[in-house]
């Protein structure tokens, strides 16, 4: 039971991490933590056990914002008259901006967001700033509700484990 509550813990704070980092699923992973901490309870003698509705709720959840991760980018960059070369710039951006300051995370994503619309799309440089800035807002957008989604996970994760 003990083990499960350590790798719960240690799942959530990936999660956490996961919902910055490209590559790492934040809320899956966070999902699966929670996931963990209702095994340990099932086999503990829990006062207030998590319910199974509050671990499928959560897995709707996470599905949600897993799928809308990949909606808003580029719904925010079309809405901008961006392409595709917006979004994928703006995450190249950021993967590169990683290891510089938490501000090169931000300013490396809009940064690339804009290198990479001008360099596909030749209307000029107020065009690809505004499909980058379109491209940037799409991925902060995402972003936040990964965030917020995994941090609410880890919350419930500590309570049903240590509460």
């Amino acid at each position: 039971m003990t083990v499960l509550i350590i790798f719960a813990i240690v799942l959530a704070i990936v999660g956490i991490i996961g919902s910055i980092v490209p590559g790492l699923p934040g809320p899956p992973l966070s999902w699966v933590g929670m996931l963990l901490v209702y095994l340990a309870n099932k086999a503990g003698a829990v006062e207030d056990p998590m319910s199974t509705t509050v671990l499928l709720v959560w897995l709707g959840i996470t599905v949600i914002v897993s799928i809308l991760d990949y909606i808003i980018p580029s719904g925010m960059t079309r809405m901008a008259g961006g392409h595709k070369a917006a979004s994928t710039g703006a995450l190249i951006g950021l993967f590169v901006g990683m290891f510089l300051t938490p501000v090169g995370v931000v300013m490396g994503a809009l940064l690339g967001a804009f290198i990479g619309e001008l360099l596909v799309n030749d209307k000029g440089v107020w065009a690809a700033f505004k499909a980058g800035a379109g491209a940037f807002l799409g991925f902060i957008l995402g972003t936040g509700l990964k965030l917020v989604c995994s941090g609410v996970m880890a919350w419930l994760i500590v309570k049903y484990a240590f509460f």
